[in-house]
């Protein structure tokens, strides 16, 4: 079987977007939904509008998002859309806080710790989806690209709470009480992340994974005090394989020659981080084996 291909570019720009998006050949057809993280109101490193604002119009795409589990400014739809406002997006697209009208369940039977992923209702509505990551570290997580943004990024609240305790607590409220090993909240992501792309495929509907590799701190932008960059730019990477763009993320830090990836390597690692990679491709969402391709 031939290995995925990631396609690269160094270029973190409009046109460098573009072009690692052209690369793939893929046609999206009908609604597009485009996720990405809207950032919480004080973080910095969410992706901004002049960068994705031009790919977003040439798909005629609309933002969508799924509210957040833990107290703040994106916990309810009404709350999240003034913070999607403020942040810029609201000015080249509509944005869809897709559980702002409930959620529904996808069952997900191969997994260990969960038994199906709750994903914002209005997901369905959408005929094509770009996976729009930013990669960067996380606090519980170690780090997010694309299988974040893919499982906790389309859950519902609920679902949040629902992966983040491995499958114990639908409650947000209770979620925190309920906290699981490490380890099953790293392969909890990997499930629910492998439910949504077994969805799509179910549905005939059509998913490429683009991870921006700018802004690289420590902490995600759902973090209001998110720290500066550790780190100097990456590029940005595309993929029909969400594994294989992650580990391709993943492998650049580790090669890179800057005296700031060591904290991004720590914090990766004392999360366990890079667990997801290898669960992830057991469960059969990818490959960790890849082609890079500059472009």
């Amino acid at each position: 079987m031939a290995k995925p291909k990631v396609y690269f570019t160094k270029s973190i720009t409009p046109e460098g977007l573009q072009k690692v998006f052209g690369a793939l050949g893929v046609k999206l057809p009908g609604r597009v939904g485009i996720k990405v993280s809207t950032g919480e109101a004080g973080a910095k490193g969410y992706l901004k509008a002049d960068l994705i604002g031009p790919f977003v119009k040439s798909l005629n795409g609309t933002i969508i998002e799924c509210n957040t589990a833990y107290p703040g400014a994106r916990n309810t739809a009404e709350d999240h859309i003034k913070v999607a406002e403020k942040h810029g997006f609201t000015k080249f697209a509509d944005v869809d806080i897709m559980d702002a009208n409930g959620e529904f369940k996808i069952p997900f039977e191969r997994g260990k710790h969960l038994k199906y992923d709750l994903v914002g209702n209005h997901f369905k509505n959408y005929d094509s989806i770009v996976n729009l990551a930013h990669g960067k570290g996380h606090a519980m997580g170690g780090f997010g690209a694309n299988l974040k943004n893919q499982s906790i990024g389309i859950a519902s609240r609920n679902g949040k709470a629902y992966i983040h305790s491995a499958g114990k607590s639908e409650d947000p409220i209770t979620l925190w009480d309920n906290l699981p090993e490490q380890i099953d909240f790293i392969e909890s992501m990997a499930e629910a992340a492998t439910a949504v792309a077994d969805y799509l495929k179910e549905q005939d509907k059509p998913i490429v994974y683009i991870t921006v590799m700018n802004a690289l701190s420590l902490d995600c932008d759902c973090d209001r005090n998110q720290g500066d960059p550790v780190m100097s730019d990456l590029g940005i990477v595309a993929s029909l394989d969400p594994v294989a763009n992650d580990q391709a993320f993943i492998d650049m830090i580790w090669a890179s020659d800057d005296p700031g990836a060591a904290e991004l390597k720590e914090r990766i690692d004392s999360r366990l981080g890079r667990e997801i990679l290898p669960y992830a491709e057991k469960l059969g969402l990818g490959s960790r084996d890849y082609e890079l391709a500059e472009v």
